[in-house]
Order: structure tokens, then C-alpha cells, then sequence
């Protein structure tokens, strides 16, 4: 964005819910004082999740191109715009960082498998992986732990992307019930998983 535009002053001066509604009406210098804004705490997280500046740098790019094209869906009612935004890249980082997982099993499977049942993993980051792994399954058991109707919106959510309004309307149930057991939910996964949140955030 062309520091020197008129339109500098005027959008630098909006609040954040402002410059989403902009970007709701395809207006690409909002979408980049957004990226001013949160671009390096964004990029931060992902790369403490994911532990690479690269993937980092690909996530940061998949959480704007979801803001751009799904910034109508932004409801200040449930949360601030960072919020918001961290809560995209997160999921984005953790979706790479599962599939990440998926490719390394695999490989290790071949190679364990191939003759003399290969070498076992005794670098660093082999040791890293199976950790990040048993903290995955950890947060899992979690999940699995709750009463099935809250861990069921949690999963709408988190998993299929969807908002309490959409969760309400896909099971019928009142908008009220849905946050309360959301809310729920996550206190329960907050009070359990403090550990693994401080290492995530």
C-alpha cells in the first residue's frame, strides 16, 4: 500500500471491526492495514506452532485470503478482531502441523518397514515430533472427555468452521444453549490443558 495514498490517514485512524467491514466490501488497502496491524503476532504464533518460518509464512498468507473472502462473517458480538484472527491461524497452524504428521508417519512406517527395518529416530527433532504428538493426543483425550453435547459444538466450531449461529441452526438448538455449552466446554479444556495452551500461545 502506497504509504503517500489519501487513504492512509482516514483507514489507520478506523478501529478493527471498521477495517473488517471494508474488507467485507472488497476494499484491499483494509485488508492491508489489517496486515500492518497483526501480521507479526500472527506470524509469531504460527512459527511457535509449527516451529518453521516457512510454513509460518504460509499460514499468515492462508489466514488473509480466509479474512478477505470471508470477512462478512466476522460478529464483534462474539469476539474481538485479534481474537478472531488468532483463532484462523491457529487453526491453520494446526491443521499443517497435523498433516505435517501424517507425512512423517508415513515415512517412518517405509523406512522401519524396508530392510533391517531401518534406523531408529534419535534426533532432536525426531524427539520433538513424538512430543508434539503425545501433546496432540493429550488435548485430544480432552476433548473426548467432555460431555458429548459440548464436545460436540466445540468440534463444529473448531473442526468445520462454524459460527454459534450456524451451529444453532444446523442442530436445531437455541442460540443460547450453544454458547452456553461452548463456554462450557472451554473452561473445562482451559482448566485441563493449561500446560499445552502456555506452549501453544
Amino acid at each position: 500500500m502506497d504509504p503517500t495514498s489519501p487513504q492512509t490517514g482516514p483507514l489507520a485512524a478506523l478501529g478493527d471491526a471498521a477495517l473488517v467491514r471494508l474488507v467485507a466490501e472488497r476494499r484491499p488497502e483494509a485488508l492491508a492495514e489489517l496486515y500492518d496491524r497483526f501480521a507479526p503476532t500472527l506470524l509469531a504464533l504460527a512459527r511457535r506452532i509449527l516451529d518453521s518460518h516457512a510454513d509460518a509464512e504460509e499460514v499468515l498468507q492462508e489466514v488473509f485470503i480466509q479474512v478477505w473472502n470471508r470477512g462478512e462473517r466476522y460478529d464483534p458480538a462474539r469476539s474481538s478482531v485479534s481474537t478472531w484472527m488468532v483463532l484462523i491461524a491457529r487453526s491453520r497452524a494446526i491443521d499443517r502441523l497435523r498433516s505435517r504428521k501424517v507425512v512423517e508417519r508415513t515415512h517412518e512406517a517405509s523406512v522401519q518397514g524396508g530392510p533391517g527395518g531401518g534406523e531408529p529416530h534419535t534426533s532432536p527433532e525426531a524427539v520433538e515430533n513424538v512430543w508434539i504428538q503425545e501433546r496432540h493426543q493429550r488435548v485430544r483425550r480432552e476433548l473426548e472427555a467432555l460431555p458429548v453435547e459440548q464436545r460436540q459444538v466445540l468440534e463444529m466450531a473448531f473442526y468445520a468452521g462454524l459460527t454459534q449461529s450456524e451451529i444453532a441452526a444446523k442442530t436445531g438448538l437455541p442460540l443460547g444453549t450453544v454458547k452456553t455449552r461452548t463456554l462450557l466446554a472451554m473452561k473445562k479444556l482451559r482448566n485441563a490443558l493449561r500446560q499445552e495452551i502456555r506452549q501453544l500461545l
